[in-house]
């Protein structure tokens, strides 16, 4: 039988590039760690883009006990389920392999590199990279590049005669389900890879009324491939999150080893009018994005973390996840399955296209299809992710496109590819042909223009291209729980602004039906190195939940209230945002209920009847009590009424009174001021010149990513269009700021 166990403890990690001879010597001192394990859980997080990336060492010494299988003539496996990004594989100084990917699993082959005789010690030595380079993504990206063996390491023993377990990473089976929705039946094809003469097929399961399934089957095998074919009637299928009913396929031999899988009977379709379907019915995908990364944790997760994770987007009631920007861990994609999630899963070609990183996204693309075709719960291959931020559309960067396109393709002949298209890209551009289906991000209302330009963009490119599918594959904005505002405006990273601005998307998507997913840019804050924004140094604070899990934000439960049905609930916004300078003020409801009353104080305010959002407004004269009930369901929170704005719930205090005062300065008309537009400003030497210093610094403040694409002609026309003071306040800028380069630009004539 196949024996598989795990190998994480008593690693000795080197932060230090050495020769595979010198690392060795640490095997028995240096600094002991514990897999998963990653040496950027603190610099990575912490701001400056100054985490350490380099090359480094983890060295372990196998016991006898861990090898002892060698010499009753099995083979032994060494596997690594994450390793970031490049890593080399030693075994007592001897190079046995190398791995240029840092979000899929690999394996070497020990058996005959073993020392076995008497005492022997066996050394292993690996190293891993995560230092720039021209060929192996991701290398430009909105997220921090942990270096680690930041997923498990394990050790597989199996006989002589075993399934395959190096190509790609495979799990040496592949299930193939296809369902007649009409006749409630699915064929299904199991495929195996091994080096023996016949395979014993098992499938396991039951149908829609219960009743248990077993189906067996014997096949030869033909040039190391055996493929069996079985009928199931009656087909209980994968329903999504109502019923996402698993089977269970087993392979064996006759030495014992044994392969198995889950999966699962469905049906995914996309209509450029209707959206996407499942199992024959309309099915509106809509969801959030994640990363897999932890505050004081990195990318290092426990099971634990992902399940918490889950039971997050479960209490969301989200139905779809975006599993950004590379291959995910197993675990999660199992608890995808199980919860019935649809999954869009994609590989980390990102933001910036290399001439010689070609090759590196074909395999991982191949990892990625190999590693995870049997999950149920995937529906699309994502081919890239804002490619064209940093890139031009080039032949090299098109043909890419469509190696990959194909690839898929030739893998896996049951879903589409898509991708999702940075929102400078123009709608007629050749790039948007390759994939299947395609979405777009779009950030209006947060980092350039309104939040009615996404309304419109989605109108036009429906109405341009009717028979495209479309979706929206990222939106959001930043907001720090600490900061609010009764006069919420984009830039000011409140929580009151993001919770209008999903509320104004969330409205935008439901009015129309034919985006075939939506997928809220991000679940959860996560690591940016390079950012400094917002009150916070290293994160990027689109997120509902807050990096450490801790704090929903408000707009977490805009979204509970739109999409979870199953618990009834309530929630009072701006509960952190307590002392209010103001006689009276708005208090706003969350909630899946369709009637909210509102007590202050204990008398009842009012009583609404809708749908999501509730409103009220209450007077303030001292300390309240408020209350909002539905049903059984309930919230309560306190607001106090003080004399001035409470300065803590300002991000940029100085900005904050930007608002009005140009309204009424004097500006001379004949010189240029900040309420000049960009472009206009730009087309002066002088003026422009000063104008592109200051944008030079905002941007390099928003990270490597946002340095990298600022140049990009799409970016610059609409950004072009508008006023120089318009995107001053949306960075941030103090009034002082913006008072010394008016008084600059007044200087100059136009």
């Amino acid at each position: 039988m196949r024996k598989v166990s795990r190998i994480n403890d008593n690693w000795r990690f080197l932060r230090a590039d050495m020769s595979v001879e010198n690392a060795m010597q640490y095997a028995s001192r240096g600094e002991q760690v514990t897999l998963p394990h990653t040496w950027n859980a603190v610099d990575g997080q912490d701001g400056g883009n100054d985490y350490y990336r380099g090359r480094c060492w983890y060295v372990r010494k196998l016991g006898a006990e861990e090898t002892a299988d060698v010499k009753a003539g099995r083979k032994l496996f060494l596997e690594f389920a994450g390793a970031a990004h490049s890593c080399e594989v030693f075994l007592n100084g001897k190079k046995l392999a190398a791995h240029e990917g840092g979000y899929s699993a690999f394996r070497t082959e020990l058996t005959g590199y073993l020392r076995t005789g008497g005492d022997a010690e066996n050394v292993l030595a690996v190293a891993v990279d995560n230092r720039e380079n021209d060929r192996v993504y991701p290398q430009k990206a909105d997220f921090t590049f942990y270096g680690g063996l930041y997923r498990e390491v394990r050790l597989i023993s199996v006989p002589e005669e075993h399934f395959e377990l190096m190509k790609d990473g495979t799990p040496g089976i592949k299930v193939t389900p296809s369902v007649d929705l009409e006749k409630r039946l699915a064929e299904v094809k199991v495929e195996t890879w091994q080096n023996a003469a016949r395979v014993r097929f098992t499938l396991k399961g039951e149908d829609a009324d219960g009743k248990p399934i077993l189906l067996t089957q014997e096949t030869a095998s033909e040039n190391g491939k055996a493929c069996a074919g079985f009928t199931i009637e009656n087909v209980r299928l994968w329903n999504g999150t109502a019923d996402p009913y698993l089977y269970t396929a087993k392979a064996s031999l006759e030495s014992g080893d044994e392969v198995s899988t889950r999966f699962g009977c469905r049906v995914f379709a996309c209509d450029p009018e209707k959206g996407f379907f499942l199992n024959g019915r309309s099915y509106p995908l809509r969801g959030v994005s994640r990363h897999q990364d932890l505050k004081g944790k990195g990318n290092a997760l426990s099971i634990e973390d992902h399940q918490a994770d889950m039971a997050i987007v479960r209490e969301l009631g989200a139905n779809t996840l975006r599993l950004a920007h590379y291959q995910h861990a197993q675990e999660f994609y199992d608890l995808c399955d199980e919860n019935g999630i649809v999954v869009w899963a994609e590989i980390p070609y990102i933001t910036m296209h290399m001439t010689d990183g070609r090759e590196n996204t074909l395999t991982q693309m191949r990892e990625l299809i190999t590693q995870c075709y049997n999950h149920p719960s995937i529906a699309v291959w994502g081919l890239s992710n804002e490619i064209t931020a940093a890139s031009a559309v080039n032949e090299d960067l098109l043909e890419n496109h469509r190696q990959l396109n194909e690839l898929c393709h030739q893998m896996d002949k049951t879903r589409l590819t898509t991708m999702a298209n940075v929102f400078m890209l123009e709608t007629d551009s050749p790039i948007l042909e390759i994939p299947d289906i395609n979405s777009y991000n779009l950030y209006f209302g947060w980092y350039l223009g309104e939040l009615s330009q996404t309304d419109e963009f989605f109108d036009e490119y429906h109405a341009k291209y009717p028979e495209r599918v479309i979706g929206f594959s990222e939106y959001g904005a930043d907001a720090n729980p600490a900061f609010h505002s009764s006069r919420p405006e984009k830039g000011d990273y409140s929580e009151e602004y993001q919770a209008l601005y999903h509320e104004h998307m969330l409205k935008m998507i439901e009015e129309r039906p034919y985006l075939w997913a939506t997928h809220v840019w991000n679940l959860f804050d996560f690591a940016a190195d390079g950012r400094d924004e917002g009150g916070k140094h290293g994160e990027n604070q689109k997120g509902l939940v807050t990096f450490d899990r801790k704090l929903k934000k408000d707009a977490f439960y805009l979204y509970k209230a739109a999409w979870n049905k199953e618990e009834a609930f309530v929630h009072l916004c701006g509960s952190r945002y307590a002392k209010r300078a103001e006689a009276e003020t708005e208090v706003k409801v969350y909630s899946n209920q369709s009637e909210v009353s509102l007590y202050v104080d204990g008398r009842l305010i009012g009583t609404q009847e809708g749908r999501t959002v509730f409103t009220f407004r209450i007077p303030l004269s001292g300390t309240h009590q408020v209350k909002a009930v539905s049903g059984g369901a309930a919230d309560e929170m306190t607001l106090i009424r003080v004399d001035e704005p409470e300065e803590s719930y300002i991000f940029n205090k100085a900005a904050a009174s930007v608002a009005n005062w140009f309204d009424a300065e004097e500006n001379d008309p004949s010189c240029f001021s900040v309420q000049d537009t960009l472009g206009e400003i730009r087309q002066h030497p002088q003026a422009g010149a000063i104008v592109n210093a200051m944008m030079e610094k905002g941007a390099a403040e928003r990270g490597d990513v946002a340095a990298a694409v600022k140049d990009n002609p799409a970016l610059q026309r609409m950004m072009g269009r508008m006023t120089m003071l318009s995107l001053l306040k949306q960075s941030g800028a103090d009034e002082e700021s913006i008072r010394q380069l008016n008084r600059i630009l007044q200087g100059i004539k136009k």
